[in-house]
């Protein structure tokens, strides 16, 4: 149901490339470290090391012209483990389990103290003997280590500011382009994953950077977008509510008018009223 591996020496090579999907919750430490391992569509660089995290049924590979060799700790735990703590329902609140290959955690000196502290004393737990209170302490610790990681990853938000600013500034070239393009508008509204596609980060990492940017989530980014977009039409157009509702992609123009209100406490009409 658990198990921690402390990989002094991994080397994983194969004459075919191999490909496994795991059961268990998977967090990997991984530092002086070559090659590459797969994982969904693309690659972990373990050059850098960092921390890795990866839900049940995640498809992971390695490269079998390379081979992968690492140092580093890696924890299994089944969800059954934790299905009957809080951490079982808690666990989908951090989405970094869901983030892509390039989206590691890269820990400082201190954190990786805190993050090696935190697996040794699992280690500790794991080789004591076994009584009523040991599932309690190790999950304990599972969380106090999410926790962590949570923190850790909304610092590396902030310390690689260059990057996240590089990454909203392709969000709002991308959204201006569609919503500036007829063509694309016919499609319908544009959606979270569509987004992340196009600026090359998962849906979930997508979420959290601008939440930490600019306070909202990717969702809600695409609606002040909308909005934007909406306003400029109404003040720049003569168009019916309707016919704006079809031009942003809107299905049903009550979708459009319940979301207007929502966001500006004004229905379209009123908001287009209010200007003259």
């Amino acid at each position: 149901m658990i198990s921690l591996v402390d990989n002094k020496i991994l080397a994983v090579k194969a004459e075919t490339n191999n490909s496994f999907l795991l059961d268990f919750y998977k967090i990997s430490y991984k530092y002086s470290t070559n090659g590459k391992m797969g994982y969904g569509q693309g690659y972990y660089d373990f050059n850098e090391g960092g921390l890795m995290f990866t839900s049940p049924n995640q498809l992971i590979f390695t490269d079998n012209e390379e081979g992968t060799e690492y140092h580093g700790y890696t924890l299994f735990f089944h969800p059954d483990f934790i299905r009957n703590y809080p951490l079982g329902k808690n666990i989908k609140k951090y989405g970094f389990f869901s983030y892509d290959t390039n989206e590691a955690l890269h820990l400082s000196d201190s954190e990786k103290t805190t993050i090696i502290g935190l697996l040794n004393s699992i280690d500790n737990e794991l080789h004591t003997a076994i009584d009523e209170m040991s599932q309690d302490v190790i999950i304990s610790y599972i969380d106090v280590l999410l926790n962590y990681s949570n923190r850790f990853y909304k610092r590396q938000f902030i310390t690689r500011k260059t990057v996240s600013n590089d990454l909203l500034l392709k969000v709002e070239n991308t959204l201006n382009d569609y919503f500036n393009n007829a063509e694309t508008l016919k499609r319908g509204l544009p959606s979270v994953d569509f987004l992340a596609s196009q600026v090359n980060v998962s849906s979930h990492y997508l979420s959290d950077m601008l939440r930490n940017l600019t306070g909202q989530n990717a969702q809600q980014h695409i609606h002040s977008k909308l909005i934007e977009k909406s306003k400029d039409f109404l003040m720049t157009t003569n168009l019916s509510v309707a016919e704006i509702a079809y031009q942003l992609g809107f299905e049903y123009p009550q979708s459009f008018s319940k979301l207007f209100k929502k966001k500006t406490t004004l229905t379209p009409l009123e908001f287009k009223n209010s200007l003259n």
